[in-house]
């Protein structure tokens, strides 16, 4: 796993049998400054067969749809269908270079399926809907222990959420694959302890 910085936003790139899978991209008009970075990392364009998105925020999905007309798949999670134009208007009025997604080209994919379609592709894991965030915000748990959250706030926060706060629901749903780090869109990683204080 690698993980990129050429935006705001943390992206990950995990390798796969027949290519990879990009977890977030980042906001549009980074195209130029994700290239670079990916060629730094020895990391090819062809390399990336899929790209997710774990919430479609514009800080985190913004070359979507110029990464997918490029050769990359969308792996859109069907949470997520009726999400993937929230940021279109933004970029517009920011007057931003940004190429809309279709979504009818994606492989839509529901959380259930997820691990036999990451299986397919060589990736040993699943994609779980952490909705706390918002309501398109999914999480990829891999069997070796990491996990992808995007925005979700650290377990920490529970205490000020309170049990049983969407929050700790999700908390309690990724606790349930064991994880050992945990990776999100702008905080740093951390080593997961069971029952303890996470380590940073």
């Amino acid at each position: 796993m690698t993980i990129l910085k050429y935006s705001n936003t943390n992206t990950f790139f995990i390798p796969a049998r027949s290519g990879g899978l990009l977890v977030d991209t980042g906001y549009a008009g980074s195209l130029g400054a994700f290239y670079r970075e990916i060629k730094q990392n020895g990391i090819k364009a062809a390399d990336i067969r899929y790209v997710m998105a774990t919430h479609w925020h514009p800080d985190h999905m913004g070359l979507t749809g110029e990464l997918a007309g490029q050769g990359a798949k969308l792996l859109l999670m069907d949470v997520q269908v009726g999400s993937v134009h929230f940021s279109d208007r933004i970029f517009e009025r920011d007057h931003l270079p940004f190429v809309p997604v279709d979504e009818n080209a994606a492989a839509v994919v529901s959380c259930g399926e997820s691990r036999a379609f990451l299986s397919r592709i060589g990736i040993s894991g699943e994609i779980i809907h952490t909705p706390s965030h918002s309501p398109d915000s999914v999480s990829l748990v891999l069997d070796d222990g990491d996990c992808f959250v995007g925005d979700l706030e650290p377990r920490g926060y529970i205490t000020a959420y309170g049990e049983g706060s969407p929050l700790s629901l999700d908390w309690e749903r990724l606790i349930s694959f064991s994880p050992k780090r945990v990776f999100f869109g702008h905080a740093p990683a951390y080593l997961f302890v069971s029952g303890g204080q996470d380590r940073g």
